[in-house]
């Protein structure tokens, strides 16, 4: 797949949030990335080319910078998790999207339902990806343990 071109969407603060979407699913799938992403180098590795591959396979995909992170404009002020949201809802506008399913990635995961919760008009599924632990724990055997 080729990268596909991207694009800033305005947001109601008039912050630019840069967004791809690519892929010819039947339904749209927003992808909540961690903090820190870059839209254009997550093409240059093979496991996110990969995965951004495969959700192409079965969804039109919008894939975005957070503000203040990769291509997006950057940060002023360390931005509400409300902000945040608003950033989600005008890449979603500027892509004519009117519902689309989140799949939140790693610390996008709280965004991810956050905005579900503010916005179940706009949502229409919740996908999450993330560690419920960072560290070993007597019910989180797989973890690593903590360097004494």
């Amino acid at each position: 797949m080729d990268i596909p071109p991207t694009h800033w969407a305005e947001t109601a603060d008039g912050e630019s949030i840069a967004y791809q979407h690519f892929g010819a699913g039947p339904g749209s799938l927003v992808l909540v990335a961690a903090w820190i992403n870059h839209l254009e180098a997550s093409w240059t590795i093979p496991e996110s080319v990969a995965m951004l591959e495969r959700l192409a396979a079965f969804s039109r995909v919008i894939y975005f910078d957070a503000r203040g992170t990769g291509m997006s404009d950057r940060l002023v002020a360390v931005p509400t998790l409300e902000q945040r949201a608003e950033d989600i809802l005008a890449v979603m506008d500027a892509t004519d999207t009117e519902r689309a399913a989140l799949f939140g990635l790693l610390d996008g995961v709280a965004l991810a339902a956050f905005f579900a919760a503010t916005h179940p008009d706009r949502t229409d599924a919740l996908v999450f990806c993330g560690f419920p632990r960072a560290v070993w724990a007597p019910d989180y055997p797989w973890g690593p343990k903590r360097q004494k």
